[in-house]
Formats: structure tokens, sequence, C-alpha cells
């Protein structure tokens, strides 16, 4: 039970550090680039035959966006480093405790969040 539960606690680690790092790349590149999108479609600032919307409230939406997006991965960071300070402090060979689970299922609810709001 408490191997299973310090191999839960790494994983979420892990999985976390993975989702920040792929956040991290996604905002790197360069926007005026081609994207594709996951279904392989090009993306629609390359098709002619997308909708025109008005630039300035589609730019204001992606700001606003992005704004979002901001704002919840530094709420991400703070609850992992949270976690880390807890865990440094909790011995967990002998326990883990309830709190640390709870943060543990709170940074991925949020991850997702991130995730499917970066998706659009």
């Amino acid at each position: 039970m408490q191997s299973s539960r310090r191999r839960l606690l790494l994983m979420s680690c892990a999985v976390l550090s993975g989702i920040l790092a792929r956040l991290h790349n996604s905002w790197a590149q360069d926007p005026t680039t081609g994207r594709r999108r996951p279904d392989g479609a090009d993306d629609v600032t390359n098709n002619p035959n997308a909708p025109n919307f008005p630039a300035a409230s589609s730019k204001a939406m992606l700001e606003e966006r992005q704004k979002n997006i901001k704002k919840a991965v530094e709420k991400l960071y703070d609850l992992a480093a949270q976690l880390k300070t807890e865990v440094d402090k909790t011995d967990s060979t002998t326990v883990l405790s309830l709190a640390m689970l709870k943060k543990t299922e709170e940074i991925e609810k949020l991850a997702k969040q991130i995730r499917d709001r970066a998706k659009g």
C-alpha cells in the first residue's frame, strides 16, 4: 500500500513535469508558421476557405485565452511547488498524507483544464 502511494505521487510529479514541458514548447513556437491541428487539418490561418472574422475581435479572444492559460499555469506551478515542499517535509516511507493525495488530484485536474484550453 505504501509503495503504491509513493508510486502514485512520483507518477503525478512526472506527468506534471511532462505537461509543463509541452506547454512551454507550444508557447515557444513561432505563431506565424503554419501549424497542423491534431486531426491533421491545416491551421485556420492557412485555410483560404475559413470564415473571415474581424481581426480585432479574434485577436482579443486569443489574447484573453492566453491570459487565462497563463494564470492557470501559474496556479499549477504554485500547487506543484507546494506539493514538493510538502513531500520534502514528509517521511514518505512511513505514510503519505491525504492532503498530498488531494493536492496531486487538484494538480491533475488543473493540468487537464489547461490542456483542454490550449487545444481550443
